[in-house]
């Protein structure tokens, strides 16, 4: 890695070990991306081999439609056609006709390829930051980018030739040949670390006995510090130069994290060792690959940081939980991915409470069920075990997408986040029907069959074990727990959708009743309907009773007997659900009910969205004495609607509480600052929260003066971080922040004195920015004048120069992750956007540069984004556009996409001078060849399309020619019925792939192709298509080759579902990007090339054990060339390798 033309380069070489299961192998279909193979070997001779990859250009024909359900049909069926699971691959291999004798009687074939890669644009991710000295004194690293999110999207095939499936286990040696100043990290063991005659360059030998898939495995290079865990020396940790400090604190937990998990599925760990990589530029934070995981350099921190720990610890023990299920237990197919990612975020979710206590799990799963039920009524519902039985477009389960959920690789990120949420949530409702004891028994069983495969040697039987389907693990609760949870599953699993409740009551004096009325709204998206049992908790005067009613198909009354007689003037305490006993003020109650409040569902056992009606009295009672913090935060989030001084009397007495849970305290901040809002003609006092602040963090003496910083108490702290956020978006009479409010904080920044504190106010300091921030409003413009600096308010100015002074501060002393600068970039555009200063965008395009920290980069290109939508700036979106495109930075990339999704310049339903043509090709340009490297990117930039445009064509191009078509009977135009399936469009849609994708009708008569992610598979490995009937059409893609003497022929693509110009594209990108010879195999210039740049790089050498069950779908079959169909005279020749091919 020290020649400077060798930064992004990588020579490697596989041996696969295949053991056949079925006569008639003659080909052998692999994953690969961008890797320029030079010569493919099959048990030491020559093999021919053609590549092909349908994704590099999803729709061949230049499309004038620029239809997004074109796109999305022809990109599932792109995928469809590389898919590991159906059977198919990029890359293409002839099995000699030598030995075709040999895998008749099912002996063992190795398969050996060279290959390389030269500026690869995704999978492996160089940092070669620009700084002189060398690779090492530059901390130069690399890494396999495919972090755990983005794993989904098996993307390993981008940097060595693999079956990219999660269901295809085998057993690995790795050998990686690096500078001398590197080290290389991989999965399992390190055996050897072997230095070349030279000394310049060493080779570490690592070895994985235990099966694994090939997206489970990883790489790191770099010339990494190295900590052994001194609680744990299995463990290793590695992180970039001079950050060992940082590491030490950061990971002196982890032991705990090991032990909690070991404990709860007495199990142990998996594994035989651990390593975690610190990276910069990482993809996401977190990602886990067998007996490794790659995080990103930025969740380290110093014993002075507070905010940062919590969430570097959640990351640990989100990559911890995956190793047991997601590493060492994989999937059988992407339906069952749920399950997976519902047990690690489940076992993650027990680490929680247990860590940092129950009012924090709580807090989080209302978090998690809010934002799931956000997004389902916003967008429709996320199925988590989709299926798939037929081609009509009846029958696609996700019709309200705009992308299809067939595959990993076509799904937006955000429902992909979302699928993960909801699959621990329905995992919680498991929990909740079966018992903690038997879900942790379960997946014990789970862990203890895999774990006695794993040590077995290869048998296709055996190895299964270590696969989990929705079937077994289904079938493991049953035997368990003996309970059916059929119906929960079809609930929850089966079907898309949360529930969606309104609830409102009566009380019957005479019957002494609650007459409680529940309606559900299942008619609007995303919703479904709810027949079962549901929990209603109701706090009387004698105690609080739980009551379980029945949801039935059309009931909505239900009558529920109170315990206790409405008490007048009789003082007693009340008891509370803990068995607390509390004196109450029941002036303010009904004097003829018993009731003090009601709750709906208060466990969350449903996935629902509850909007209840009661008096504000008892959203009161129920903030002040309910010590469940779910139940506290619904009070806050209610009482915003009852601006009186009874509720800003409870919320200032939740704040004073100090054994009251303190993310209610800061929540309870805001909603205090609507309600003053709200009564600011009849507030009395001083403004909302100031005295409350003066007294617990101010001088006695001095009250303007804030005390020294004393951060040992951390709900202190977070509680004087948001106080001043929430008082500033106080507000007068005049709509104006008070003047006395704007002064508080301004000393509050002048008088801040952290000296004494051994814990950073980077974090403190950044919320006042905030705080300064949320006091602006729009400026009162006077006869039209033109805004600078000399005539600015008094008090903007103010605000302006301590922004400007923290952002030079900033320069000399920088905080950590560059809080502060963020804050202050936030708040110079919304001084901006209230016209307090010219709008520019310049300073955010400096601090956008790629150099900078990553999070203020985010900010400004926050900024960027807002500006090009308020001022409509086609130069701005342009410069956003370009960055997507040529950005060092992956993560970077995608947050462009994703901002400009949330804050689009414009919609589908707006008019807008950028709406143009020229755009719209830029778009479908980028989605539909530029982004091939990148799944992730791709299905951001068809988002964005989808967010811009719309499904069918862009309102802004204009008709194509016969657009309009003069009907003579009805006497009127009409658009043209025949424009939508463009030229070659049903090459591409007449297959498989198109299964529930929009506007596709066509159907697909094979069975066995269909169904990749349905329920009734059985366990197997690699799933390969039926032989076709002999003398049939050739299907979409396939290249015809003259029979071999014996009539086997080589029919690469007769599986592939590829349109015929899918062919032409990858035979020019072979020879043009490639460069491969007509024979590779061949001595001469890439051999050359080969033996000359394997001295600068590292190899990669991996043996591979496939497992290849089942002889319905066979493993690799071949079959005699069918006889081609008219109008397709076209045949291309072949790429091959080998003697007289």
């Amino acid at each position: 890695m020290s020649n400077e033309d060798l930064y992004h380069k990588v020579v490697g070489y596989v041996e696969l070990t295949i053991f056949p299961t079925v006569v008639n192998l003659n080909r052998i279909k692999l994953n690969s991306k961008q890797c320029r193979i030079y010569r493919v070997r099959v048990n030491d001779l020559e093999a021919p081999f053609l590549y092909n990859d349908p994704t590099l250009e999803v729709c061949h024909h230049e499309s004038k439609q620029r239809n997004l359900n074109y796109f999305s049909s022809a990109y599932t069926a792109a995928v469809s056609a590389v898919d590991p699971d159906a059977g198919h691959g990029e890359l293409v291999i002839k099995v000699p006709s030598e030995l075709w004798k040999q895998g008749d009687d099912l002996k063992v074939l190795k398969v050996y390829i060279e290959f390389s890669l030269d500026q690869p644009k995704g999978g492996l991710h160089f940092v070669v930051p620009d700084v002189e000295g060398s690779m090492a004194e530059r901390g130069a690293h690399v890494f396999g980018s495919c972090d755990e999110k983005m794993k989904i999207f098996s993307c390993h095939r981008f940097w060595f030739p693999c079956v990219d499936s999660y269901s295809e286990l085998c057993t690995w040696k790795l050998e990686f040949t690096v500078d001398a100043s590197m080290v290389a990290v991989s999965c399992g063991d390190l055996v050897e670390t072997i230095y070349t005659h030279d000394m310049r360059k060493k080779t570490f030998h690592y070895i994985l006995p235990i099966p694994t898939a090939a997206p489970n495995i990883s790489l790191a290079v770099g010339p990494f510090e190295i900590l052994v865990d001194p609680y744990m020396h299995e463990v290793t940790h590695f992180c970039l130069p001079q950050l060992l400090p940082l590491l030490k604190h950061s990971m002196s937990f982890l032991h705990e994290i090991f032990e909690f998990y070991e404990e709860i599925l007495t199990c142990r760990y998996p594994y035989s060792c651990f390593k975690t990589v610190f990276v910069d530029e990482a993809y996401v934070q977190v990602s886990s690959y067998a007996s490794m995981s790659i995080f990103s350099t930025n969740l380290l921190h110093s014993a002075m940081i507070i905010d940062q720990t919590p969430q570097t610890r959640r990351c640990l023990a989100q990559a911890l939980a995956q190793q047991f299920f997601g590493c060492f237990i994989s999937r059988m197919s992407w339906a069952d991915e749920w399950v997976l990612k519902g047990i690690s975020g489940y076992i993650y979710g027990l680490y929680l409470k247990k860590t940092f206590g129950v009012n924090e799990y709580r807090h989080w799963i209302k978090q998690e069920l809010d934002k799931i039920v956000e997004y389902e009524l916003k967008m429709g519902g996320v199925l988590l075990h989709p299926t798939f039985s037929g081609g009509k477009e009846k029958d696609n389960p996700t019709p309200h997408l705009h992308f299809s959920i067939k595959h990993p690789h076509t799904l937006s990120w955000e429902y992909y986040k979302m699928f993960q949420c909801k699959a621990h949530l329905v995992m919680r409702l498991i929990e909740n029907r079966i018992s903690m004891e038997f879900m942790l028994q379960v997946f014990n069983k789970l862990l203890s069959l895999a774990s006695t495969a794993s040590s077995q040697k290869y048998q296709s039987h055996m190895w299964s074990q270590m696969l989990l389907s929705t079937h077994a693990f289904l079938k493991s609760i049953s035997n368990v727990s003996g309970k059916d949870i059929g119906p929960l599953i079809k609930q929850w699993v089966d079907q898309s959708g949360v529930v969606k409740f309104f609830g409102s009551f009566a009380f019957n004096r005479k019957r002494n009743v609650l007459e409680l009325e529940i309606r559900q709204d299942y008619t609007s998206s995303g919703t479904q309907k709810y027949v079962g049992p549901i929990k209603v908790t109701v706090q009387e005067l004698d105690g609080s009773f739980n009551h379980m009613l029945q949801i039935e198909e059309n009931s909505l009354k239900h009558d529920i007997p109170c315990h206790s007689k409405s008490r007048r003037n009789k003082k007693k305490k009340i008891p509370l659900m803990n068995g607390e006993e509390v004196d109450m003020d029941l002036s303010a109650m009904d004097a003829d009910s018993p009731l003090l409040w009601i709750r709906i569902d208060p466990d969350m056992s449903i996935l629902r969205k509850v909007e209840f009606e009661q008096a504000d009295f008892m959203w009161q009672y129920q903030l002040r004495y309910e010590r469940d913090v779910v139940a506290q935060e619904e009070a806050i989030s209610a009482l915003e609607k009852f601006p009186t001084p009874a509720s800003r009397l409870a919320l200032t007495d939740i704040l004073e509480q100090e054994q009251c849970f303190y993310k209610v305290r800061m929540q309870a901040c805001f909603c205090l600052a609507k309600i003053a809002n709200a009564m600011v003609s009849t507030w009395q006092g001083p403004p909302a929260m100031k005295s409350l602040f003066t007294r617990m963090f101010c001088c006695k003496s001095c009250p303007n003066i804030v005390k020294t910083n004393n951060f040992i108490n951390f709900q202190s702290y977070f509680l004087q971080k948001t106080m001043p956020v929430a008082m500033a978006l106080l507000r007068d009479v005049q709509n104006l922040c008070p003047k006395d409010v704007l002064n508080f904080i301004l000393d509050l920044i002048k008088y801040n004195d952290n000296r004494k504190n051994k814990f950073s106010d980077n974090y403190y300091r950044a919320d006042l920015i905030e705080a300064l921030t949320n006091s602006l409003t729009p400026a009162i413009s006077i006869n039209n004048e033109v805004r600078t600096v000399d005539n600015l308010n008094a008090d903007v100015r103010l605000i302006l120069e301590e922004i400007t002074r923290f952002l030079n501060m900033e320069k000399l002393l920088p905080s950590f992750r560059n809080t502060i600068t963020v804050s202050c970039l936030r708040a110079i555009r919304q001084l901006q956007k209230n016209g307090h200063i010219p709008s520019d965008p310049s300073l955010f395009k400096s601090y956008a540069q790629y150099g900078h920290f990553v999070d203020v980069r985010i900010a400004a290109l926050e900024a960027l984004v807002d500006y090009t939508r308020v001022e409509r700036s086609s130069g701005e979106l342009q410069w956003l556009l370009s960055m997507v495109q040529n950005d060092p930075v992956h993560y970077v990339r995608h947050k462009i996409l994703g901002l400009l999704c949330k804050n689009p310049p414009f919609t589908k339903t707006t008019d807008s001078a950028l709406c143009n043509e020229a755009l719209v090709d830029q778009l479908w340009k980028f989605m539909n060849s530029g982004a091939s490297h990148d799944w992730r990117l791709r299905c951001d930039a068809v988002n964005l399309y989808y967010m811009l445009f719309g499904l069918t064509r862009p309102s802004c191009l204009p008709l194509p020619e016969l657009g309009l078509v003069l009907n003579l009977k009805e006497k009127k135009a009409v658009l043209n019925p025949t424009i939508k399936p463009e030229l070659g469009v049903g090459a591409v849609m007449d297959t498989p792939a198109s299964i529930g994708i929009h506007g596709v009708g066509m159907s697909y008569p094979d069975p066995v192709s269909l169904g990749v992610c349905g329920v009734g598979q059985p366990p197997q490995g690699l799933k390969r298509k039926a032989d076709t009937p002999l003398g049939s059409p050739p299907e979409p893609g396939q290249i015809l080759q003259q029979q071999d003497d014996d009539g086997r022929g080589f029919n690469t693509m007769e599986d592939e579902d590829i349109d015929m110009e899918t062919v032409h594209d990858s035979q020019a990108f072979i020879h043009h990007h490639l460069n491969l010879l007509e024979r590779p195999s061949t001595p001469g210039k890439h051999t050359h090339t080969h033996t000359h740049t394997h001295t600068h790089t590292h190899y990669i050498h991996v043996l591979k054990t496939l497992l290849i069950h089942g002889k319905e779908k066979l493993p690799f079959n071949r079959k005699k060339p069918a006889k081609p169909a008219s109008g397709r005279g076209t045949h291309l020749p072949q790429l091959v390798g080998g003697e007289g091919d």
